[in-house]
């Protein structure tokens, strides 16, 4: 099993957590890099890490996304107390905030498959599991990243979003799962670019505030289990 550090950062800027992941992803793409130069006996294995946050308000817009997705000027912006960044990953904008948890892992696909999309399949899966473990059936939209609900209805909605970027199989950003989210957040924004379906919450499906930290430990064992980890929890 491939070790795996975890570690929960609580609430914490956006700006902080990137900058850490940005950090460790650099770390292993560079013992990826000295590992090459050697014989493989002497090669050291790349660790990975798994960072669970909550972030104040804040929207992000992927690579490929489109700033008119963004429904809000800057002054509306500081009305909501929010804040913006253009950043690195795949996909369109989201939000994240209070109530949602937020994963990411930062792993070596080199040690597991080298395939993003059975990446992004294992890290629905996890949700997928979880909320089954609440009696909630969720499901993949063909085409469209993240974790859905009553798909291919009128009343299709999504519960947890997701955007990666991958360089020499080395992964950053995650998944930001909706749990006792203020909604009201995404009518700021064009969520993934998807005009014709809605966004849920855990609560809101059912019908009542959810302990995150229960969620999240379900979600970290899920997987923990589909990936295989050695997980190694840091203080």
């Amino acid at each position: 099993m491939k070790k795996v550090y975890f570690k929960n950062l609580g609430k914490i800027e956006y700006q902080e957590a990137w900058d850490l992941q940005e950090k460790l992803f650099k770390e292993i793409v560079d013992q990826k890099s000295a590992n090459r130069k050697l014989p493989t006996e002497q090669q050291k294995p790349t660790p990975g890490h798994l960072l669970l946050c909550e972030h104040p308000h804040v929207y992000t817009l992927g690579k490929s996304g489109h700033l008119n997705h963004l429904l809000i000027n800057n002054e509306q912006l500081k009305e909501a107390g929010a804040t913006f960044f253009k950043i690195n990953r795949g996909g369109d904008i989201t939000y994240h905030g209070p109530g949602q948890i937020v994963i990411y892992p930062i792993i070596d696909l080199d040690n597991y498959f080298t395939d993003i999309h059975k990446y992004l399949r294992f890290l629905e899966e996890a949700v997928i599991q979880t909320l089954a473990d609440y009696g909630i059936s969720a499901e993949r939209s063909e085409g469209e990243t993240g974790v859905w609900l009553d798909v291919g209805t009128l009343n299709a909605r999504k519960i947890c979003a997701m955007g990666v970027r991958a360089s020499r199989w080395v992964t950053m950003h995650g998944l930001a799962f909706n749990i006792n989210t203020d909604l009201k957040y995404f009518n700021n924004i064009i969520p993934c670019g998807i005009t014709d379906k809605a966004v849920t919450s855990l609560d809101i499906e059912l019908r009542k505030k959810v302990d995150m930290k229960e969620v999240a430990e379900k979600l970290i064992d899920k997987l923990t289990a589909l990936f295989e980890f050695e997980l190694i929890e840091e203080a």
